[in-house]
């Protein structure tokens, strides 16, 4: 399902994509409805006028319920590591996470603990970041050529 199908069918538990920009996305779990209104649960500062500091961390962040299309009207599913790990049981596992990291201050970092790192420890268990990892292609090679000439 692409951002052209702005309104995919949402199970609790499902990963949501918001694209930001041509590298990089925003992303959160369904969490469900609450009196007719579709929240996610996704990662983000808690100042709404807080910018991202250097070396990208912001330690005032926390998981948030917010209504889906707060985030952005266009968005997709992308449980993207379901061919390669199991999703939790959403009522026994996620949403009782979910609700037990609600208000609690957690460090956002954008190499290592991102909203795509959050959502998909909530829904596997795993902290994985595809979108860093891609980066990570491109960079590896450079940095290594600077260690190998003892410039790092």
């Amino acid at each position: 399902m692409g951002l052209k199908h702005s309104h995919p069918q949402l199970f609790p538990g499902d990963i949501v994509e918001y694209r930001r920009n041509k590298y990089f996305s925003h992303f959160a779990v369904f969490y469900g409805e609450k009196d007719g209104v579709p929240y996610v649960a996704h990662l983000t500062c808690r100042d709404s006028d807080a910018k991202l500091p250097l070396f990208g961390r912001a330690l005032r962040s926390e998981v948030k319920l917010d209504p889906l299309e707060l985030l952005g009207k266009r968005y997709k599913v992308n449980n993207m590591l379901d061919d390669s790990f199991p999703a939790r049981d959403f009522h026994g596992v996620v949403k009782p996470a979910i609700d037990e990291l609600m208000g609690r201050e957690v460090t956002f970092d954008i190499l290592f603990h991102n909203s795509e790192h959050q959502a998909t420890l909530l829904r596997y268990g795993v902290k994985k970041s595809q979108q860093i990892e891609r980066i990570y292609e491109h960079i590896m090679p450079a940095w290594k050529k600077l260690f190998k000439e003892k410039k790092l």
